[in-house]
């Protein structure tokens, strides 16, 4: 079976929400300059993400979605949202679709996004975590958010 990364995901869905808005004829429900507003919700989401794995390497645990959990981070931005990667890429692709015009079929695509993240990959992390650090992860859930 071939394994998705989430940044290749977020890749395809970008990649997808400009193809659909610059070659259907639907109409676009925001358009410039209010548009442009997509800018900084793009840039905050893609921080939000380099912040989450900024963490991951300055204590050189395992950032790979598919492959052992080597460590528990609760510090940095981890004690805000448990998963700031897959908030980081969600807020980014919706910076990205307002950019693009938000053309209902990107709306659609980035609520789809969202679900397969959480469905998919959280669902996925979270099993793997639960396995590897039990109570310990378990404490940790309920006094951080999921998402936010």
């Amino acid at each position: 079976m071939v394994k998705l990364l989430p940044p290749f995901l977020f890749l395809l869905f970008v990649l997808a929400i400009a193809l659909i808005n610059a070659f259907s004829n639907e109409h676009l429900l925001i358009s410039f300059p209010y548009n442009v507003l997509g800018l900084p919700i793009l840039a905050i989401g893609l921080i939000t993400a380099m912040a989450g794995k900024r963490v991951f390497k300055k204590l050189e645990a395992n950032v790979m979605t598919f492959d052992e959990p080597t460590l528990l981070i609760t510090q940095g931005i981890y004690q805000y949202t448990r998963n700031p990667m897959y908030l980081g890429f969600a807020v980014a692709l919706a910076g990205f679709c307002i950019l693009a015009g938000a053309s209902t079929m990107s709306l659609l695509l980035t609520a789809s996004f969202i679900v397969i993240t959480d469905r998919w990959y959280i669902a996925y992390e979270e099993k793997m975590m639960r396995k590897k650090f039990g109570s310990d992860y378990e404490t940790y859930c309920q006094s951080v958010r999921r998402w936010i």
